[in-house]
């Protein structure tokens, strides 16, 4: 039989500091990874407030919009694109991934449903302006749901697609007028 033979301080007290420790440390990488997770997740995440009647009676004037940034969205997937000058330019460079919510507050957005992504063909039914056979890459084509109220690919054609926010998630409705 073997025995342990200690000098001074019991075993348990003297592991009573690192125990502590690890504890603490533990608690600390936890609150560290919950704020780097909340960092992630706000600038994944933007909620929009719907303005103007361009994707009625899909969305309404004052209706809320969770988006999602991140990747091009696909043919019928309503986004969030940032708002051109009347000739389809842009005086600010795009918005740069992982951007904070006071760089996005800082801009114009519309939000518009994708009509044709890019290698799609072209919906000449719905934007006869645009004359190539399929959408070129890096664009798309974008309309609201309310031609007559519309500001969308009809009058400045293509949309970068870098210019776009983000997908719309989920959009709880507002109460009927």
């Amino acid at each position: 039989m073997i025995q342990a033979a200690t000098f001074g301080t019991p075993i348990a007290e003297a592991s009573r500091p690192y125990e502590l420790l690890l504890i603490f440390g533990s608690l600390i990488a936890l609150a560290g990874a919950a704020v780097l997770g909340w960092r992630l997740l706000t600038r994944r995440l933007v909620a929009v407030t719907v303005d103007g009647a361009s994707m009625e009676p899909t969305y309404r004037d004052g209706d809320r919009v969770l988006v999602r940034r991140g990747r091009l969205p696909a043919t019928g997937h309503v986004v969030v694109v940032e708002y051109p000058s009347v000739d389809g330019k842009w005086t600010l460079p795009p918005l740069r991934d992982g951007a904070s919510a006071a760089e996005v507050g800082r801009r114009r957005w519309l939000i518009k449903r994708v009509a044709a992504a890019p290698g799609d063909p072209v919906p000449r039914d719905r934007v006869p302006a645009l004359t190539e056979e399929r959408v070129p890459p890096g664009m798309v084509v974008l309309l609201g749901d309310n031609p007559g109220s519309s500001f969308d690919s009809r009058r400045i054609g293509y949309f970068s697609g870098e210019r776009i926010l983000g997908a719309v998630l989920h959009a709880p409705r507002s109460p009927s007028p």
